[in-house]
């Protein structure tokens, strides 16, 4: 357990919080191996927070899509919230607000992920 991540497990997906101010290449090979152990342990869905980080640099986009990736394998899905202006303005030229889900807060990010979880319920019904 790590001081710069808080990861928990909430049953239908996992959060992950992060707890530092930037997320840069100090810091995001580590959420990156963190992800990648999510991944190994078989958790599907993942919510990262980024409500306590006021920037990122290409490191830290790189671990997101990782995560994305991940997620995907497995039939998941990523759902990041929270996003200050810089974060935000950083993901939007770099054009990845079409390749990540993205929601203001984590009460939507939930609700984004249950109504994909339900989504893909109904489809292997059918």
């Amino acid at each position: 357990m790590t001081m710069n991540f808080t990861i928990e497990d909430k049953g239908k997906y996992t959060l992950v919080k992060t707890n530092v101010d930037k997320l840069d290449t100090t810091c995001a090979p580590e959420l990156k191996s963190e992800l990648v152990y999510l991944n190994k342990t078989n958790v599907r869905n993942v919510i990262i927070d980024l409500g306590a980080t006021r920037y990122c640099d290409s490191s830290g986009l790189s671990a997101l899509l990782v995560a994305n990736r991940l997620c995907k394998s497995v039939g998941g899905t990523l759902v990041v919230c929270a996003l200050q202006e810089p974060v935000l303005k950083l993901v939007q030229i770099s054009q990845l607000e079409s390749v990540l889900s993205i929601t203001p807060t984590l009460n939507e990010a939930t609700d984004l992920l249950f109504m994909e979880e339900i989504e893909k319920d109904v489809k292997k019904e059918q």
